[in-house]
């Protein structure tokens, strides 16, 4: 299991700015609760245009065949975690991508840093050395990515890459050595209406895992039967162990008051191995609108 530890700061709203994401993914040291973007200190101004819009000027290239795997020392724990599909490349499926990017012209040192990541080096002190994107500091991981956020070369690459080959693409940043190395689904949002007439069924409510992030006073102005809660803001208290209070087999429910705390633990749980995670849109709020307007809203 990833071990949890670090602190959480405010998120804007999922529809901000999509580099916006405050909460930190890393296997070593924290972990993201919003996943959609790349990790936020990857990105200056280099790397957002990198992957923050597509280059329409750009043209496509071939994908270059992919080298033999290599071994992933580090990122071990999100690999195992991963369900690989076969490399297609559905609209909402989100890939997690390293790479170390070279000079157009530095042919020589290319060359030699796919020699040494074929030879078994890891590729994140590889990054961390010589890579020029500022995601070295990273060890070269970009982040859960989709389709739209690369401009289309690195796109076309990436998004063909069999898990854990490492493959060669050109941008106009440079040459890229990359790899895929895990990838997901996003989060499922159900909604309340949806999640009301389940309730309405007690096999359900006895199966299902159904959590409210929300702090205890606002549950205190306003709650719905049989959720568990685990605010938010004592993520580090209940987060390190989440395995042993949640099962990962069933189906989970995540609530808040609008649904944007509870889509970023939404997010979080998936990352920890969860495999059916929903959730709730428009949060409570939209319950006492949309279902029951005896639930008061605050």
């Amino acid at each position: 299991m990833l071990r949890v530890t670090g602190s959480l700061s405010a998120v804007s709203s999922p529809a901000a700015v999509t580099f916006a994401a405050a909460l930190r993914l890393s296997v070593a040291h924290t972990l993201a609760l919003a996943s959609p973007p790349p990790h936020p200190r990857c990105l200056s101004t280099f790397s957002r245009s990198l992957l923050g819009r597509r280059i329409s000027s750009l043209g496509v290239r071939p994908r270059v065949p992919s080298m033999h795997p290599i071994r992933l020392s580090g990122f071990s724990a999100l690999k195992a975690r991963a369900s690989f599909s076969s490399g297609g490349s559905s609209p909402s499926r989100e890939i997690l991508v390293q790479h170390v990017l070279v000079k157009e012209g530095d042919s020589e040192l290319f060359a030699e840093l796919q020699k040494r990541i074929l030879d078994g080096e890891d590729m994140s002190d590889l990054a961390a050395e010589y890579s020029i994107c500022p995601s070295k500091k990273e060890g070269g991981i970009l982040g859960w990515v989709k389709l739209g956020q690369m401009v289309p070369e690195f796109e076309e690459a990436a998004f063909k890459a069999e898990p854990n080959h490492v493959v060669r693409c050109k941008t106009q940043f440079g040459w890229h050595l990359l790899q895929v190395l895990s990838e997901r689904e996003p989060v499922k949002d159900i909604q309340v209406e949806e999640l009301h007439s389940k309730m309405q069924d007690p096999v359900f409510m006895e199966e299902a895992q159904l959590i409210d992030v929300r702090e205890p006073d606002e549950i205190a102005t306003a709650s719905l039967p049989g959720f568990k809660v685990f605010p938010l803001r004592q993520f580090g208290t209940w987060a390190p162990d989440i395995t042993s209070k949640l099962n990962p087999e069933k189906d989970t429910f995540v609530l808040c008051k609008v649904g944007g705390r509870s889509m970023q633990v939404a997010n979080w749980l998936q990352s920890q191995g969860f495999k059916s995670v929903y959730n709730v849109a428009g949060g409570i709020q939209a319950y006492s609108l949309k279902v029951d307007p005896s639930i008061p809203t605050y």
